[in-house]
């Protein structure tokens, strides 16, 4: 069981100059290292291990790269011996307020015109995920984005997105286009003949209902790929 309240590991109680809370007051945040960072996240170590030596042992199972670490699930993160379910979900809060953050810094251009407005934002977003997952941005008559939403999750193989899902989601949020996008844990950046084949399925139903596809993404870390841009739609 984790000793919370350990006086010898328990943030203040440290030395005034290995305190990363007061560190952070007196001289800002960028001068804190990412594990002194991770200490403030983690608040206590246990008996044998301060905070900050947890802190650096959770950065060496994401390979000493924030990028690596964010795509670590709780149960990952809590391998660290000291690091329970409590610390591990504010580790991973933390991951996702920073990638929400990096995408709402790519959206800067509320109305989309073309696939560069977008194609960072739906990086970010998605391209962490082990797994394919299927979203949909909705959009308004003047192209301004009013909704996005991850549709459906998979497995390793692949995801099924259900036209008549999206559909329903669209007319409530009273939409008129829409722009499809994945991701591929691969990495490869090229479309399957599945996806072309569910690009084409959703396209005709929304036709139905007057409602225009105007894209659809696929990201991974790579960066993205537009069927629009490619003269697939």
């Amino acid at each position: 069981m984790e000793n919370f309240n350990n006086p010898s590991t328990s943030i203040k109680h440290w030395a005034t100059d290995d305190r990363p809370r007061e560190k952070m007051m007196e001289k800002g945040a960028s001068t804190l290292s990412d594990s002194e960072l991770l200490a403030i996240l983690i608040n206590s170590g246990n008996r044998n291990k301060s905070a900050v030596q947890l802190a650096k042992e959770v950065l060496h199972l994401g390979t000493n790269n924030l990028n690596e670490l964010g795509k670590l699930s709780i149960k990952e993160i809590s391998q660290v011996k000291g690091i329970g379910a409590a610390k591990a979900i504010t580790i991973a809060a933390a991951m996702e307020l920073g990638r929400r953050r990096q995408a709402s810094v790519l959206l800067d251009k509320p109305i989309i015109r073309t696939s560069r407005d977008i194609g960072g934002y739906l990086q970010a977003m998605l391209k962490d995920y082990a797994y394919e997952v299927f979203g949909v941005v909705f959009l308004n008559r003047a192209n301004r984005i009013k909704h996005f939403e991850i549709i459906s999750k998979g497995g390793i193989t692949g995801t099924v997105a259900d036209p008549r899902i999206i559909l329903k989601k669209a007319l409530e949020e009273e939409a008129t286009a829409l722009i499809l996008c994945h991701n591929h844990p691969s990495g490869s950046l090229m479309p399957s003949k599945a996806d072309e084949e569910i690009t084409t399925k959703i396209r005709l139903a929304a036709s139905y209902f007057d409602i225009r596809i105007t894209d659809h993404i696929i990201v991974s870390e790579e960066g993205y790929y537009s069927f629009a841009d490619s003269g697939l739609l």
